[in-house]
């Protein structure tokens, strides 16, 4: 009898009533981060008429958000471990609604580069604690269905962004409805706020189920201010140099971000050896495995997150199309995306890494078919019907890659460095974008030339210059399709953790970069933003 009782399988255990509650306040959160995301794109040309904007800060505008966003990431998790989830998401929330209020009443174009680099830094601030709180507040068996959740509500949510912002527009005009954008967000901040003070648990109320949650070390400061250095250094030239002509400087600036670069790594190595819990473990990068997998997302995330920055600057400012008919352009893409997500880990536990490379094979097609529609079709016959084909396939193939391709570059490492390595690969995820719209910008306005002043030569040109730009971003999801192949034909699961969940190891560990080593820890880590749009 006691043998019988031992062999039989325990009752999955019952999940407090609070812990969805929680969930609901989470996913707001997410919910606002993502939507501001894809929702922007349709605002630049509108920004750019009313405020004058200068080509560059239209990257800016992208590429200063996606930055801090994924600078912020790891060691915002990490300051979580330490003093607790609940009042770091508060106070990311609470900046980012500020920052958003910043942004909407924006008297230049300097002054919104800045807020949306703060409303960027917020949201890389309070997004590692939706994952830390879900390693927290749910059992292993009941973890995969709110990571399930929460994908589909950033999948809608990302979705949703360039129609909604097309609406707002619309309805208020290229005047104030660009600031309408910003504003959305103000009574979902506020919401969020109340809600977060009396549904979040504290840090003593988990501290009791979660002993392991510690952090192992501080944050790693002087790590943070060499890479967020070198990758400002970086970024300024390429957004700038094509306004101002490649002068000297740019080149300078290039080569310290990679001085920088250089003594991050030293820096880190030195840490390390001190004993120390560094911000990127260099541990990891043993695993050459791991290294392309880093480089993939980089340009992965690099490939796809400028195609609709490009394709709202030809819509509207090149064709004159409005910003709600620049938005639903995106619906293909973001159709296809969720249909793909929705399978990705099914195939990805039947096919492998075989996913991953359908996935990228899809983007690939679809951005060459793009390319071929900008270039061989007349600027006065483009029409959103030529696109309708080649993003929906794109879109598919996004789908399929986004979600379980950090699994498969976690599954590179040992167990006791999975979470070191999603934290990583998710602020790497960010960079990419920034640096794709950098490189795309710089790509799209240096090829832009109007040979007059009618409308079809400004749309001749509009059109020839997102070629460019296409093709450019085409090449990369080529290469990522080429990178894929260094990844392991298949991932082990270790434990309750559900595939594709994100984070890793301890709670928290997936976005704070802190290593797991346990036996039990779900390997698995997935993106913020399944559409990957910034």
């Amino acid at each position: 009898m006691s043998e019988t009782t031992a062999r039989a399988p325990q009752a999955a255990p019952a999940i407090p009533k609070r812990a969805w509650q929680a969930l609901v306040v989470l996913l707001l959160g997410m919910c606002i981060a993502l939507l501001d995301t894809t929702i922007v794109n349709v605002a630049l040309p509108t920004i750019r008429q009313t405020l004058g904007a200068s080509e560059s800060t239209l990257s800016w505008i992208i590429s200063g958000y996606a930055l801090a966003f994924g600078l912020a990431l790891i060691p915002a998790g990490r300051l979580g471990d330490r003093i607790g989830h609940k009042w770091v998401f508060f106070t990311g929330i609470a900046l980012f609604t500020m920052a958003s209020f910043a942004c909407g009443f924006a008297a230049n174009d300097t002054q919104l580069v800045i807020a949306r680099v703060v409303q960027g830094l917020a949201g890389g601030i309070f997004v590692p604690a939706v994952t830390a709180f879900i390693q927290l507040l749910f059992p292993a068996q009941a973890r995969g269905k709110a990571f399930a959740i929460m994908g589909a509500v950033i999948g809608v949510s990302s979705a949703l962004g360039p129609i909604i912002g097309g609406l707002i527009i619309q309805a208020f005009g290229e005047e104030n409805g660009w600031r309408g954008v910003f504003f959305v967000n103000l009574p979902i901040g506020v919401i969020t706020l109340v809600a977060a003070v009396f549904l979040l648990p504290a840090r003593r109320e988990l501290a009791a189920g979660a002993p392991d949650a510690q952090p192992r070390g501080g944050i790693d400061w002087i790590g943070l201010v060499l890479v967020s250095g070198a990758f400002v250094a970086l970024l300024v030239p390429l957004i700038q140099g094509q306004d101002e002509g490649w002068p000297l400087w740019t080149y300078v600036t290039i080569a310290g971000g990679v001085v920088l670069l250089a003594l991050f790594g030293l820096w880190e190595v030195s840490y390390t050896r001190r004993g120390k819990s560094p911000l990127v473990p260099p541990t990891l990068f043993k695993h050459p495995a791991f290294t392309g997998g880093v480089i993939l997302a980089l340009v992965y995330f690099a490939a796809f997150t400028s195609i609709f920055f490009t394709i709202s600057l030809l819509w509207q400012s090149g064709l004159g199309h409005t910003a709600l008919e620049s938005g639903a352009v995106s619906i293909p893409f973001a159709i296809g995306s969720i249909l793909g997500s929705s399978q990705s880990n099914r195939l990805s536990q039947k096919l492998g890494r075989t996913v991953l490379t359908i996935g990228t094979a899809l983007v690939s097609i679809g951005l060459i078919w793009l390319w071929l529609a900008l270039v061989l079709t007349p600027a006065s016959d483009l029409t959103n019907w030529e696109l309708i084909a080649p993003l929906f396939i794109a879109g598919v193939g996004n789908g399929f890659f986004i979600a379980p391709n950090a699994q498969f570059i976690v599954a590179t490492v040992d167990k006791r460095d999975a979470g070191a390595a999603s934290g990583v690969i998710s602020a790497v995820q960010r960079i990419g974008s920034a640096v794709g719209i950098a490189i795309i910008g710089s790509v799209l306005f240096g090829s832009l030339v109007i040979s007059g002043p009618s409308q079809d030569a400004v749309a001749t040109g509009f059109t020839h210059a997102a070629g460019s730009a296409m093709m450019v971003s085409a090449i990369f999801a080529v290469a990522a399709f080429l990178l894929v192949f260094a990844l392991p034909k298949r991932v082990a699961t270790w434990g309750g953790g559900a595939p594709g969940a994100p984070g890793a190891g301890k709670p928290g560990a997936g976005a704070s970069g802190d290593s797991a080593g346990k036996p039990g820890a779900p390997v698995h880590a997935a993106s913020e933003n399944p559409t990957g749009r910034e």
